[in-house]
């Protein structure tokens, strides 16, 4: 083929109008949004010519949504800027040309996209056609020029013919199609309305498809309308001139939860990102209950979707928010923000400034930071093991509660024990089956912390890696704190006693002078060998791996075991080592059994 041919592709309406109606978008309710948006804009524009000095107005501005069951109709109205015969030819006689974009080049420049102009006249004016199968369209400039009036089919036909329209502004009427009638129900319209238009900058009032829902009490007077949107959210003010009590409100209308959120967070980010917002951590009752939290997004305050997981990292999931970003599309998809750079960087902007708060409240707020840690302390663990960055900022904040109550800094710890145990923070993970071995660290003036959730011993390894100091559990060893200094003593004898009625020939058995020479003998584990059989079992990998039977050590200075020395007793000795058993850990079914009858046959003999 010797001819080279250039053209643009013709799409027709009669077969673009089906698509349009079907899958334009995959929510249908977003042509009220769509439709309102446009309202919006029209406002917006005519606002800004004002405020540029091209007009001279002082219109209190609002946006109409009306319904009319008999009429099958939904009428958006403005008194915004309005649109000439040609502006509307331009517009809405050929699907997908913005008006919105003509305005930003003409009157603002190429990098305005932050003036509240949404831009989607053109395509979205169309999404009325998913529920309509007639659209009227009654407008006027804000100039002299004439209004015009312009009908069309879901054909894709049209009609523009003068109008007789004395306002400023645009109506947009829509003709609900068979099928599409639950659009003309008060509750469904002022559910859409509530979703999606509930922030908008322009005040929408909405009039009822029927008769009054309740008649006013006699000799009251009606209660003028009330928009049902607020045109100034919390996000977009100035964090200085915001109270407690105005983000309180805020998070138990958005999001129904009347209990008190622990923080929030402000954000109003400009350079290089672009966007405003503010986050709540939702305050959990209980561990049943669920973490999921939920981040609206919006775009110039028009909303786009609910709980957007990717701009949130994933350990902090739990917090509840509105984030108000115009740098994204309006029609923004799961695809695009999992890809988009611009995204991750906002996600980077979210932990930092989570980061910077709970830093703030160590700082400023010590005592109620305290107060809030056993709510934080999960999520903060988690993040810190996700994210080395979230960590290198808050490792100073963190904190580790006490055995006693008290709540402390790693550092705060660790100058404390700088006499006793120099880089070494000894822990309990159970109160109740550890209290022989903490009571006898707390006795020699250690403090202990506490780490009893299942995530705590992931979360000191990575600090043991960071810091070079050692996290020991209260039964790992015998700290040299507890050591007395009695003679050494050794009896073979002893150890293959022990060995036997243990049921263990390779069980360690060693002695050691103990301050307390009432205690006879305790049972030590591993750090090591411990955290790795628990990490196997967090896994699903340790099948049924018994637990790590780790040593027996027998007080050198107690005379329940010098007796034993001198006269063997298996009875005795069996007595002695399930009694260390369960100051170590939970007995077995078995163990318990070979407990009860070891302890009826000692019982046996002393009476």
């Amino acid at each position: 083929m010797e001819d080279v041919r250039k053209g643009g592709i013709s799409v027709e309406t009669e077969h673009i109008f089906p698509i349009i109606k079907k899958w334009l978008y995959s929510d249908k309710d977003i042509f009220l949004r769509e439709i309102v948006s446009n309202a919006c804009d029209a406002v917006t524009k005519l606002r800004r010519l004002s405020s540029l000095g091209q007009v001279e107005l002082n219109d209190d501005y609002r946006i109409t949504v009306k319904a009319d069951k008999e009429a099958g109709t939904i009428t958006v109205s403005d008194n915004g800027i309005g649109m000439t015969e040609e502006e509307l030819d331009k517009y809405l006689c050929q699907i997908a040309l913005s008006g919105a974009l003509d305005f930003i080049k003409k009157y603002e420049g190429e990098d305005a996209a932050a003036n509240g102009i949404i831009g989607h006249f053109g395509l979205g004016f169309y999404s009325s056609f998913m529920v309509s199968d007639t659209v009227t369209v009654e407008t006027k400039s804000y100039t002299d020029a004439p209004a015009v009036r312009w009908v069309c089919g879901e054909n894709g036909e049209y009609v523009m013919e003068p109008s007789h329209k004395t306002t400023r502004g645009t109506d947009v009427v829509m003709h609900v199609a068979a099928g599409e009638e639950e659009y003309l129900n008060d509750s469904r319209l002022r559910g859409i309305l509530e979703q999606y238009c509930s922030f908008m900058p322009v005040e929408i009032y909405y009039e009822g498809a029927g008769p009054e829902a309740a008649a006013t009490e006699e000799g009251k007077e009606p209660e003028a309308p009330k928009p049902v949107n607020d045109v100034t959210p919390l996000w977009t003010k100035n964090p200085s001139d915001c109270t407690e009590e105005e983000y309180l409100t805020f998070y138990q209308k958005v999001f129904h939860d009347y209990r008190e959120p622990l923080f929030y967070i402000h954000i109003n980010a400009d350079y290089p990102l672009n966007f405003k917002g503010i986050l709540y951590f939702p305050r959990i009752t209980n561990e049943y209950e669920s973490l999921e939290g939920q981040v609206k997004l919006y775009y110039n305050q028009v909303f786009v979707a609910d709980n957007i997981k990717e701009v949130i990292p994933e350990f902090l999931l739990m917090l509840r928010g509105v984030v108000d970003c115009p740098e994204l599309p309006l029609n923004v998809s799961r695809s695009y923000l999992q890809n988009s750079g611009y995204v991750s960087k906002m996600s980077q902007h979210i932990v930092k400034k989570v980061a910077d708060k709970l830093n703030a409240l160590f700082n400023t707020e010590r005592e109620k930071y305290e107060a809030l840690w056993p709510d934080i302390k999960i999520f903060a663990e988690y993040g810190c093991l996700r994210d080395k960055k979230f960590y290198d900022r808050v490792k100073g904040s963190l904190l580790y509660p006490l055995t006693n109550g008290k709540t402390v800094t790693l550092d705060e710890y660790l100058e404390a024990a700088k006499e006793t145990h120099e880089n070494t923070v000894y822990y309990a993970t159970d109160k109740a089956a550890q209290a022989q071995y903490i009571a006898m660290l707390e006795a020699e003036g250690i403090e202990l912390a506490y780490l009893d959730k299942g995530l705590d011993n992931q979360f000191i390894s990575m600090v043991e890696q960071d810091r070079s100091i050692k996290f020991l559990r209260v039964d790992a060893g015998v700290a040299d704190a507890l050591k007395g200094d009695g003679e050494g003593y050794e009896s073979q004898e002893l150890v293959d006693l022990f060995q036997k009625v243990s049921g263990h020939d390779k069980l360690t058995v060693r002695f050691e002078t103990l301050k307390d020479a009432t205690l006879p003998a305790i049972l030590t584990v591993s750090e090591e060998q411990r955290r790795f059989g628990e990490m196997m079992k967090l896994y699903g990998m340790g099948g049924d791996m018994p637990a790590p039977e780790g040593e027996l050590v027998l007080n050198a200075g107690c005379d329940t075991i010098r007796r034993l020395a001198e006269k063997p007793d298996e009875a005795a000795a069996k007595y002695l080592y399930m009694l260390a058993l369960i100051g170590q850990r939970q007995l077995t079914a078995d163990e318990l059994r070979d407990f009860l009858a070891a302890s009826y046959e000692v019982l046996g003999k002393l009476v």
